[in-house]
């Protein structure tokens, strides 16, 4: 996915749902901070999302422009609509959410990860590519490994994962 296809997903979604403000939480949300990332980071063709305002109307872009809709065979990407709980995020993320707004979303405004968020709930979410994904993050620089590490600090799990988490970042690194 590039930024324009995830512009135009966020316009869809908030044209769906009538809502102004759509959250990105999946690995696309790089594209907010990121205008061009590395190849390594655009290989999902999803982007995972709800509106701000009332994230229950996530099962109406599931619907319209969700996986084998024909929003999804005509332009061979698509939203999955989820909840805020999909992600296990660090304290405070909500608060450092990146604005992507122009002419392509329709001045609709989609809310994206900022990187070093995205990343700890990659290294949360633990699947055989989210690793990679935050080593190509690191590998970059689209994110430090000092802040990364506060934001698994930050992060609302146990002491144990903490460190479990933060040894897994050192070592992507």
């Amino acid at each position: 996915m590039r930024r324009h296809e995830l512009e135009h997903l966020i316009r869809a979604a908030a044209a769906v749902t009538n809502e102004y403000e759509i959250v990105v939480i999946g690995s696309q949300s790089i594209l907010g901070a990121v205008a061009d990332p590395p190849a390594a980071l655009l290989q999902s063709m999803e982007a995972d999302c709800y509106p701000l305002k009332q994230p229950e109307l996530a099962d109406l872009i599931d619907g319209a422009i969700g996986e084998l809709s024909p929003f999804h065979e005509r332009f061979g990407y698509y939203a999955q609509g989820v909840g805020p709980e999909t992600a296990v995020l660090p304290a405070g993320w909500q608060d450092r959410l990146v604005k992507l707004q122009n002419e392509n979303t329709d001045l609709k405004i989609g809310w994206c990860l900022e990187p070093h968020d995205l990343a700890a709930a990659k290294l949360v979410a633990g699947r055989e590519k989210d690793g990679p994904f935050v080593q190509t993050m690191l590998r970059h620089g689209l994110i430090q490994l000092n802040t990364l590490l506060d934001r698994v600090q930050a992060l609302p799990v146990d002491a144990n994962a903490k460190a479990r988490l933060a040894r897994h970042a050192q070592a992507l690194a």
